[in-house]
């Protein structure tokens, strides 16, 4: 029972730490449940203990939320402004940060008058509606999100080459990523589909949002580790080219 009250408690904490990691649990337990049973391991009462733990973690938080607001708020309730900070008038599929109330004194103003929550929804409808008229427009946006968080974000430089080797880095890092899980996925190496569904999984929200460098923070160490297994690979079969041949 002890690794499922870990399990329970490292992802209590991770979402108090950033729900969007959430994204990931269903695939993360279902891995677990699974590898059990191919083994004839039971792992009802194991499951149950998690979620136990996973909710008595967040259950402050979330009593917190309910007494500030006067109503269930599950830890956040900001993907309304998130939302239309990367859908709206003048979307490219960047942040659109001067829309902030921090940046923008009306926003800022729209802000107070109304309150947190009703502010949040009336940017969810703003960014719904632009959305809903124009669902080619909105698909071309979230590919072009989706280079933007594998590629890094277009941003002005005073160095303009600074800024070009920036994001070659970056695209760098998620190329060979890319092609470590797949040379993963071939060789059947353990634990190459349980990195599968935390790729495709977690950022997919950020392709709806907008992206940004840090929010691929999480899974950098799952990226190195595709990374490094995909050139030690390399490095295997080119000892093995270079070998003299047996002979009897």
């Amino acid at each position: 029972m002890k690794p499922w009250l870990w399990f329970g408690l490292l992802w209590g904490i991770a979402a108090l730490n950033s729900t969007v990691l959430l994204a990931f649990l269903p695939a993360s337990g279902f891995w677990a449940w699974y590898h059990r049973a191919k083994r004839h391991k039971p792992s009802l009462a194991g499951v149950v203990l998690a979620s136990v733990v996973f909710i008595a973690c967040i259950t402050p938080w979330l009593v917190r939320n309910y007494e500030t607001f006067g109503k269930f708020i599950f830890i956040r309730d900001n993907f309304g402004v998130e939302l239309r900070l990367g859908n709206g008038k003048g979307a490219d599929g960047t942040w659109m940060l001067y829309l902030h109330p921090t940046q923008d004194l009306y926003g800022m103003r729209q802000y107070t008058a109304m309150g947190e929550l009703a502010y949040i929804e009336m940017r969810k409808r703003q960014a719904v509606d632009y959305i809903t008229a124009d669902y080619k427009r909105f698909a071309v946006l979230c590919l072009k999100r989706f280079i933007y968080y594998w590629n890094g974000p277009p941003k002005v430089s005073q160095i303009w080459w600074l800024m070009e080797l920036r994001n070659s880095l970056f695209l760098a890092a998620s190329v060979l990523m890319f092609w470590g899980l797949g040379r993963a996925l071939r060789r059947h190496r353990p634990g190459a589909w349980l990195l599968f569904w935390l790729i495709l999984l977690y950022p997919a929200i950020y392709y709806v949002v907008f992206p940004m460098p840090r929010y691929r923070h999480p899974i950098e160490p799952e990226m190195t580790i595709l990374g490094v297994y995909l050139l030690t690979e390399a490095g295997r079969k080119s000892r093995t080219d270079d070998a003299p041949p047996h002979r009897n």
